[in-house]
Formats: structure tokens, C-alpha cells, sequence
């Protein structure tokens, strides 16, 4: 596995009200790399309202509204999951790159005020579009990170919480980089194996907690409790142990299944631990064949965008998912989509 550094000195201050996303993330590669999917839970003690919105390429769009900021046209279309109206959380480009944002209160970034000037700012509510709009492979968001320096801003959430994150992106061929900041330092980590993410402690430690339960063994024992850890050892055991050869609906189903094991019971909370709590909402992106499949905790239907049969060329309408409307639906929503202005970043 391949391991970058590029020092960011500071500290963190703020967080992106929207993109603040506790929760599991596992990848299911088949043996043959014909099927490829990035299945993740969305774990909070308050209610996140999401709306999903499916936005073309050639939208002009920038990290920050004023002062020091990256400016880009978008090269990709995608699919994005949006808290609150406001931020992303994760998403799928039309070239099947992947990025997911999960909470993790180790986090230390770099901001505004410990930069020198001019160093661009880049909002946490439009992190995640930025590398979709941009990039096509991990290859391309690797080599990006080792010729920018940016400092990281946005706004609190919940009634104050600061949006601590870190970040995975996955691509077809099952390329994976992970995205943390420590001490005020980004590291990456690159590499096909990644195929568990949580929350905390950071990547390095938890691999040291995972490989002690794999010398345990987990056939008649493995943690139970629904903490980072748990649940990163649980997920990494079970999809260790799910048929490599799987394709089509079974492969999303079997990956289903262990994403319903490292979920969190609606309505299950620990008092002063809000990252670790019930999980809201549950995704899978099927990275080969452009489908976003989503399903709410407190509904029975699960649903889908199919991004291959959408017009995501410059010029189409951005389009939009109201699930304060259209919550219980089933299958195929690509005829449910309604054109819709864009979101508006809470910068």
C-alpha cells in the first residue's frame, strides 16, 4: 500500500454544516474486478435531512463565496448525496469515482488564519463535488494532493458540533485512497486493500485493532458494540468472508447484508458520543455500472438513481430528489427527478 505525506500545519477550527457524516464505509471488489461497489451507513443522534441531487457537467463553481478560493467548471456530472440543502456528504461521478465524507473527531485541518495569504480556501460543504468535478480516477485526486496546499473552512452543525472529517475515495478498478488529518497534517493512503473505513482513530490505529481480532479469530467471536471500531473489525471480517465472484443484484445484496451488520438500531444513542448512534440512512454505488442505491432506516423501500441513463452533458438541468416528498418510493427514481435550482453551499 502506497503512503503519502504532505505536511498542513495548523489547527482546526471550523466544519461544514452538511458534509459531517458518521458512519461505516465497505467496499466489495469481486476477483476479477467486474464488479466494484463502495456500500456506506449514515450514523447521527439528530435527524440529517437529505436530498439527492444529480448535477451536469460545465457548472461553473467555487470553494468559497469571496477572498482567496479554487474557481472550476465541472468536467463530470454526478450524483450527490446533500445535507440539509446545503453540503455533500458523498457522491458518484459519471465516470464511476466515488468519494465519501465520515466524521472523525480527531481531525485537525489546516484554516484561514494559520495560512499565508493568498493560500486558497476550500469549504467542507463542496469538498467532495470539487474531486468529483475533477477527477476521474484515485490516480488523478493522488496527484492532485501533492501539488496543493489549501486551508479547510465551513460552519458548525447541530447546534454547534464541529464538522470533523475525513475522507475515502474508490474508483472502477477498486483504487482506494483515504484522506485523514492529523496534528495537523494530511496523510494519504492509497491502496486496493482499503476496503473498511469507520470513524475513529485514525487509519493506522485501527488497522493495529483490526489485525489483533484477525489473530482472534472471527468465527466464534468478534466485537459486538456499535462503536468505530466494532464495527470496522465486523466489516472487515464479514467482507473477507462474502463469495469474490458475485455479480449484478447479488453482489449489491451480499454487500447489503453487511452493511445491515455494522448498522446502528433506529433510535440507539450513547450520551455524549453523537457520531455513534443510529444510522439514518444507508447507500451502495455501483461504481461500473453508474447506479446510486439508497434506502432511508424508517421506510421498507429501497431505491435508485441510474446516472448511466441521465443527461449529464453541459447544458442539461440539475435535478433534484426531494425526500421530504418523495421519501417512500421504490426502484428505479430517475423518473421521479424534478429539475431544480443547485443547492446553495453553506460556506
Amino acid at each position: 500500500m502506497n503512503r503519502f505525506r504532505l505536511f498542513i500545519a495548523g489547527a482546526a477550527i471550523l466544519g461544514a454544516a452538511a458534509a459531517a457524516s458518521p458512519c461505516s464505509r465497505v467496499t466489495y471488489v469481486s476477483a476479477d474486478t467486474t464488479e466494484v461497489l463502495v456500500g456506506r451507513t449514515l450514523d447521527w443522534r439528530t435527524p440529517i435531512p437529505t436530498n439527492l441531487y444529480v448535477y451536469p457537467a460545465g457548472m461553473k463553481k467555487t470553494s468559497m463565496p469571496e477572498g482567496p478560493a479554487y474557481h472550476w467548471t465541472s468536467r463530470y456530472g454526478s450524483v450527490l448525496a446533500v445535507g440539509y440543502d446545503g453540503g455533500v456528504t458523498e457522491g458518484m461521478n459519471e465516470r464511476g469515482l466515488v468519494m465519501n465524507g465520515l466524521f472523525c473527531k480527531t481531525s485537525v485541518y489546516r484554516t484561514e488564519s494559520n495560512s499565508p495569504a493568498g493560500t486558497p480556501v476550500m469549504s467542507l460543504s463542496v469538498f467532495i463535488s470539487y474531486f468529483l468535478d475533477n477527477f476521474a480516477t484515485v490516480e488523478e485526486a493522488y496527484d492532485w494532493f501533492s501539488k496543493n496546499d489549501f486551508a479547510i473552512s465551513g460552519k458548525t452543525f447541530d447546534g454547534g458540533t464541529v464538522s470533523l472529517l475525513h475522507w475515502a475515495l474508490t474508483d472502477p478498478t477498486g483504487d482506494t485512497m483515504v484522506i485523514e488529518y492529523v496534528d495537523g497534517k494530511v496523510n494519504l493512503y492509497r491502496g486496493s486493500d482499503l476496503r473498511v473505513f469507520t470513524n475513529d482513530p485514525a487509519l493506522p490505529a485501527m488497522q493495529a485493532i483490526n489485525a489483533y481480532w484477525e489473530g482472534v479469530g472471527g468465527v466464534n467471536m468478534l466485537p459486538g458494540t456499535v462503536r468505530s471500531a466494532d464495527r470496522f473489525v465486523r466489516a472487515s471480517f464479514f467482507i473477507k468472508h462474502i463469495p469474490d465472484n458475485l455479480s449484478g443484484m447479488t453482489a449489491v445484496s451480499a454487500l447489503s447484508t453487511v452493511m445491515a451488520n455494522v448498522s446502528v438500531p433506529y433510535g440507539y444513542t450513547i450520551v455524549g458520543e453523537p457520531n455513534v448512534s443510529m444510522t439514518q440512512w444507508r447507500s451502495i454505488s455501483d461504481l461500473r455500472n453508474r447506479v446510486y442505491y439508497f434506502r432511508f432506516a424508517d421506510t421498507l423501500g429501497n431505491f435508485w438513481i441510474d446516472l448511466s441513463r441521465l443527461d449529464v452533458r453541459p447544458g442539461a438541468p440539475v435535478l433534484k430528489l426531494d425526500t421530504s416528498r418523495d421519501r417512500a418510493v421504490y426502484g428505479c427514481v430517475n423518473d421521479r427527478l424534478r429539475r431544480s435550482e443547485p443547492f446553495t453551499p453553506m460556506y
